[in-house]
């Protein structure tokens, strides 16, 4: 027994991965592995040079004999350790006979007499020599097209991985950011509270200074006249009545002399600078100092569709009852009714609101600066527009390409928020009341952007209010 685990042990090292049996011709890659030189041949005649069991690819056919395995393979052979030897000794369970043939019908080993039974009648029938190499071309052919899996298996293992490290990046680059702002706020807010203590401090020594003053001089009094009261007590005890007399007469004139009028000094804290409203005004305080502030933009007239009234801030917009007679220059917008702010950002960031109040449809969002102004204007990334739309009966539509999208807020924002970011290629759009995100448009930006405002239309005479631009004015 233990011999024959013995000759099982080295003859697995004789046989080939490809046809399982003992090498005929054995040759070794630079890989290391072996192989007999046609089944390597013939599997390279079906893909590329490459390894069929580690799948290292070679630029060249760089094949070595391997004398010592070659010398190895042909010992076992002689000792008739042949790997398919088990598989000759099979027989068919019913005839008993030596199973000789391959039904591919039924895709089974039978033998000569299964062949011309009823039961295999006009099936084909291959040997089994050759029905094995049909089965190893089969088995290549999957081989490679698991390998090809694999490969995209592989590519896409490494895309989610790039992908996990990407939000990873972000998550960190956004949780520095979050740190940073807040941090900011909170050193606003320390800066405030330090400044509000330093002046209570300076009005608190400013109001008690003269209060303390007097408070010594009320008590050097209360000392004075404690000392006085001594001095009568022991004038009193005078026998001597001329020395008594005298001492009353010199006590009358210092009383004279000494005469004055103490009062109570007093002051208040300004209760309401250091008390009433103090979150309130802080807040308001803050707006000067948050970066972007809502900023307070002005509209540019000579953008402005002749169907549109500006107000005199250039701070508002309306469709009006009447096309306008003003001068067609290349700057303004000929058919659809919109109109440019006045200050256009190639840089950095920028926010501003915009008051929409109960109007049933306008657009809203930034415009590159070179767009097309005649004719009739497709609002798209593609042409340079940036756009959020209120559609009648849709609700709030992001101008998206090739399709709009439809976005799921469904309550209507008296206000809406606009940010620019520049720098990050990213226009995004938000319910100023509670800063809820609507959507966001991610684009490599070049040359300068314009805020872009569309009242809409008013056909049923429910749109006719103003889209008024309330930013903060900083003093």
């Amino acid at each position: 027994m233990a011999s024959r685990l013995q000759s099982e042990n080295w003859t697995e090292d004789t046989i080939c991965p490809i046809c399982l049996d003992f090498f005929k011709d054995p040759v070794i890659l630079d890989c290391g592995h072996n192989f007999c030189r046609p089944c390597i041949i013939l599997c390279w005649e079906k893909k590329l040079n490459s390894c069929p069991e580690c799948k290292a690819a070679f630029q060249e056919r760089n094949l070595k004999v391997n004398r010592a395995l070659a010398n190895l393979a042909e010992k076992a052979r002689q000792l008739k350790l042949s790997p398919k030897a088990e598989e000759s000794k099979l027989h068919c369970e019913e005839h008993q006979d030596e199973l000789k043939l391959f039904c591919e019908t039924d895709k089974k080993l039978i033998c000569y007499t299964c062949r011309d039974s009823r039961e295999h009648k006009s099936h084909n029938f291959l040997p089994i020599k050759e029905a094995v190499e049909i089965c190893k071309n089969q088995l290549i052919s999957s081989l490679d097209s698991l390998s090809l899996k694999k490969s995209a298996v592989l590519e896409t293992e490494q895309k989610q991985k790039w992908k996990i490290s990407e939000v990873r990046e972000q998550s960190g680059s956004l949780q520095t950011h979050i740190t940073s702002e807040f941090s900011k706020m909170r050193q606003i807010l320390t800066e405030k509270e330090q400044r509000l203590l330093r002046d209570l401090r300076e009005e608190e020594e400013r109001i008690l200074e003269p209060m303390e003053k007097n408070l010594r001089e009320i008590q050097e009094n209360l000392n004075s006249i404690e000392e006085k009261r001594l001095k009568l007590r022991k004038q009193m005890e005078q026998k001597d009545e001329l020395i008594f007399l005298k001492e009353e007469a010199s006590r009358k004139r210092r009383i004279n002399e000494e005469r004055q009028t103490l009062t109570v000094k007093g002051g208040a804290l300004s209760i309401i600078k250091f008390n009433g409203l103090l979150q309130y005004r802080t807040w308001k305080e803050m707006i000067h100092f948050i970066k972007p502030a809502p900023a307070s933009l002005l509209l540019n007239p000579n953008t402005a569709n002749p169907w549109l009234i500006l107000s005199k801030d250039l701070a508002s917009v309306r469709l009006g009852d009447k096309q306008q007679s003003l001068p067609d220059t290349p700057d303004r917008f000929d058919q659809c009714a919109c109109v440019l702010g006045s200050e256009g950002f190639s840089s950095g960031k920028h926010y501003w609101q915009v008051h929409v109040g109960e109007k049933t449809q306008w657009r809203l969002g930034v415009a590159r600066g070179s767009i097309n102004r005649k004719g009739p204007i497709d609002h798209r990334p593609e042409t340079g527009f940036w756009i959020l739309w209120l559609k009648p009966g849709r609700g709030y539509v992001a101008c998206t390409s090739p399709n709009e999208t439809r976005l799921t807020q469904r309550m209507k924002a008296p206000i809406i928020g606009v940010f620019l970011d520049y720098e990050r290629g990213q226009v995004s759009f938000y319910n100023a009341d509670n800063m809820t995100h609507l959507h966001t448009f991610t684009q490599t930006f070049t040359g300068k952007l314009f805020p872009i405002f569309y009242p809409g239309l008013n056909i049923d005479g429910t749109n006719s209010a103003p889209l008024r631009i309330c930013g903060v004015r900083r003093q």
